[in-house]
């Protein structure tokens, strides 16, 4: 049976027509997914500047239940992990195995009902935070009902990629599949397995952090991997530096970033042993990030010119430079000897920062910048806005990290002064905290700009271009 979305000429130019079929079937569900995760986006940026300011003006807006700090700063948290950095996984995992598949999005229907359950568990459950309703539990804050909504949307997420995997035309199955194919079926089990109703105590923490760290593990950093392996190569049209690299690098994640997040539990009242675990898989994790550097820097090595040029390569080079220092960071800072003092302080926001945002979203920035033309047919209008875009948000992170590395680790030397009273150790957090708050700003105005372009882009207004606006400094550079 012939498909709804065949095209003629496939004998032609077989590599093209699956191009545009795979883009052609992915189009609408994609754009559903990325324009939710642009609207949580926005919600979260409101919400955490808010929080972020809280620090600065402790009374503002005190006399608001649902704006006060325990609720708006879970609500900043989920809104952005759920919202905005899921649903932007989602676009892209099925716009990439489509594509990576040479094949059509198999049970698109799913993908429809999965987006609507994941926006409306993500709606139920900030609002039921800002309403006093949370778990309490950090990353877990979402009432029973809406995790039930999120579960469910996984669930039928990862059978629509598993399916179109299936009916896939290649043998050939490149390093980013690896990486979508273990997500999706890691991420629906961990979420399950974690919102269980029969933790409690000690156990609750262990479960609670494990969780924690292991969401960054199976579902945030295999969609930026999977983004840096497949935008990278693909943008300056060159393969992968080393297949034998990108093997070494997928199977050591696996088999030691699972075992992370108990050193957040350090001095906790956990078996010393569980600990010692965690930390020493933490410092193996400098094997499978050492090997994706490597590997991605060698792919780039005669072709950084092309940064100059390529939005899509600068914001994801961009993400995977931070990746491995946040890695690095992480491995480090899991030492019970760094702990002692980063434990507990600003710092350990910065790192958070550091991963979800410098690596993580400036990677999916990159990917939307590189799929939505393909599938509105329309060139993104204003390139200059692009540029203000990439500096405002690169600004605004690097002050927003540097700011709270430096001051919480100040703040935590303070903490463990015994001859420093306890409000020393807080006095000299403000003003990290005041710049903490101006990158907020900085980053916000470089949403607006962002929010705006995507606008234009679904609404297929601005100006009208053939081709990409750096179409032509690309071809003076090939020259």
């Amino acid at each position: 049976m012939k498909s709804d979305h065949s095209i003629p000429g496939t004998e032609e130019a077989p590599e093209l027509s699956y191009r545009i079929l795979s883009d052609t079937s992915s189009s609408a569900p994609v754009i559903v997914f990325f324009t939710s995760a642009v609207v949580w986006l926005l919600v979260g940026t409101v919400f955490g500047l808010i929080a972020s300011f809280k620090f600065n003006f402790p009374d503002w807006l005190g006399n608001i239940p649902a704006l006060t700090f325990g609720r708006v700063r879970p609500a900043h948290l989920n809104s952005v992990i759920y919202g905005w950095a899921s649903l932007g996984i989602a676009g892209l995992y099925v716009w990439l195995t489509a594509r990576l598949c040479q094949t059509e999005v198999h049970w698109r229907r799913l993908l429809y009902i999965s987006a609507i359950l994941w926006n409306a568990g993500v709606l139920y459950g900030v609002v039921s935070i800002l309403g006093g309703h949370s778990q309490g539990i950090e990353w877990l804050e979402f009432p029973k009902g809406a995790q039930t909504l999120i579960a469910m949307a996984s669930v039928l997420l990862s059978l629509s990629i598993l399916r179109t995997f299936y009916g896939r035309r290649v043998k050939h199955i490149y390093v980013s599949l690896w990486y979508i194919l273990a997500s999706v079926i890691w991420f629906p089990i961990l979420y399950v397995i974690a919102n269980l109703p029969f933790y409690s105590g000690v156990t609750q923490a262990a479960v609670n952090w494990w969780y924690a760290h292991n969401i960054l593990t199976v579902w945030v950093t295999p969609a930026g991997l999977a983004a840096a392996y497949y935008f990278i190569p693909k943008v300056i049209g060159r393969p992968i530096h080393s297949y034998y690299l990108s093997l070494l690098g997928f199977w050591s994640f696996a088999l030691f970033y699972n075992w992370n997040g108990i050193h957040h539990l350090i001095g906790g009242p956990l078996p010393t042993w569980l600990i010692s675990v965690s930390i020493v898989a933490s410092v193996l994790m400098f094997i499978p990030v050492i090997t994706v550097a490597i590997n991605h820097h060698l792919t780039m090595v005669g072709h950084f010119g092309k940064l100059r040029y390529s939005p899509t390569l600068r914001f994801v080079v961009f993400g995977a430079m931070c990746y491995t220092a946040v890695s690095f960071q992480g491995s480090i800072q899991a030492l019970r000897s760094f702990n002692e003092i980063t434990h507990f302080t600003h710092y350990t926001v910065g790192h958070a920062h550091l991963g979800l945002y410098a690596f993580f979203t400036m990677s999916i920035f990159g990917a939307i910048y590189y799929i939505m033309p393909r599938l509105t047919k329309w060139e993104w209008p204003y390139p200059v806005l692009i540029k203000f875009h990439f500096w405002l948000v690169a600004l605004g992170i690097t002050l927003y990290v540097i700011s709270m590395t430096v001051g919480g680790f100040i703040q935590g030397l303070y903490m463990n002064d015994p001859s420093r009273p306890f409000m020393d150790s807080v006095q000299v957090t403000k003003p990290y905290l005041m710049a903490r708050s101006i990158a907020g700003v900085v980053i916000l105005i470089g949403h607006l700009f962002f929010i705006y372009l995507f606008y234009l882009m679904i609404k297929r207004k601005g100006v009208k271009r053939l081709t990409p606006p750096w179409y032509e400094k690309a071809e003076e550079y090939a020259r």
